[in-house]
């Protein structure tokens, strides 16, 4: 059986019962972690298997289609991210008209109980589901007593004082305050992606990059140009490690861009990284996007931002290839 499936409806995937915990998990920040591995250890304890619901599109990305808010995480790397994390399936939601139309005591009964058999429900602090965010924590302990299962709100994960939350993290990015965005995720901000072949000006201007594409209508937590690490790179003597590089996200509006693309250049790089899945790491923020009035001013920036970015790094504590 696959471990991820799409639909509300269908037959049983745990008749035996399961531990679920809910979230949208933009980010998978520690609140989201904590959550989930709450959920998979009590799976374990009670030899159940741990089931995670999240959903595609977004909830907030569906109410809002044309104003997207920036999204944190790829659809791949949420449910790669979840999977690391222990949950033996995962509900990758449609959520559509259709859903947003299940109230909902319809939505325990078709999903929780029916689909999931579930034992235990695990959600965040605040949880809102069903039609109109009809459902609350207590709508499911009232539903849970009457069919079979316990309900339970995890407590709020705090950092510098203040709840975790993907709003903090997502201000801390734009702000350029990538150290604060990494306890918050407790990890490094970063985007995975596989090298896509672009236009290759940048080749043409003295500056190969290595492009990843974002999903259409997916809009990127960042904008601008950054001191970057670039991981998934075979280094001297077919290493993996990080590699320095400047690398720009935006929608290149010097030529004409539409859609946003992230660009890394890696610094004194000679090898060809098309369809390599790589990890472009985010360490310090150099400048807004720009329009030039002509390539070669935009040249003359790009060594300005090369420059700048291998001295940024060359004090970063995880200096690659000296």
């Amino acid at each position: 059986m696959s471990r991820l499936f799409r639909d509300v409806g269908g037959g049983p995937r745990c008749p035996h019962g399961s531990v679920v915990c809910i979230g949208a998990f933009d980010g998978l920040h520690l609140g989201h972690q904590a959550l989930v591995r709450h959920a998979v250890a009590r799976a374990r304890a009670m030899d159940l298997p741990a089931v995670g619901l999240t959903f595609e599109p977004l909830p907030r990305e569906f109410f809002a289609a044309d104003a997207r808010p920036p999204r944190l995480l790829s659809t791949r790397a949420r449910i790669e991210r979840l999977l690391v994390l222990g949950l033996d399936q995962i509900g990758l939601l449609r959520f559509n008209r259709a859903l947003t139309c299940l109230d909902a005591e319809a939505f325990v009964r078709r999903v929780l109980v029916q689909r999931l058999s579930a034992r235990e429900v695990w959600v965040g602090p605040g949880f809102r589901f069903g039609k109109a965010r009809g459902g609350d924590i207590e709508v499911l302990r009232r539903m849970g007593a009457e069919l079979g299962f316990a309900a339970h709100e995890i407590a709020p994960v705090a950092v510098d004082g203040e709840r975790v939350s993907s709003t903090r993290i997502r201000e801390a990015l734009q702000a350029g305050d990538f150290a604060t965005a990494a306890r918050l995720l407790g990890r490094p901000y970063a985007i995975s992606g596989r090298v896509a072949r672009g236009r290759q000006l940048g080749r043409t201007l003295g500056y190969p990059t290595a492009n990843l594409r974002f999903a259409a209508g997916m809009v990127p937590a960042l904008s601008g140009i950054y001191a970057t690490w670039v991981h998934g790179v075979a280094g001297p003597g077919d290493e993996r490690r990080a590699w320095p590089s400047v690398s720009s996200l935006g929608t290149r509006p010097t030529v004409d861009g539409t859609e946003p693309l992230l660009e890394a250049h890696l610094f004194d790089f000679d090898g060809d990284l098309y369809g390599h899945r790589i990890e472009v790491e985010f360490v310090a923020r150099l400048r807004d996007e720009l329009k030039f009035s002509d390539l070669p001013a935009l040249t003359e920036q790009m060594h300005r931002d090369a420059a700048q970015a291998r001295d940024l790094l060359s004090h970063d504590q995880r200096r690659a290839f000296a």
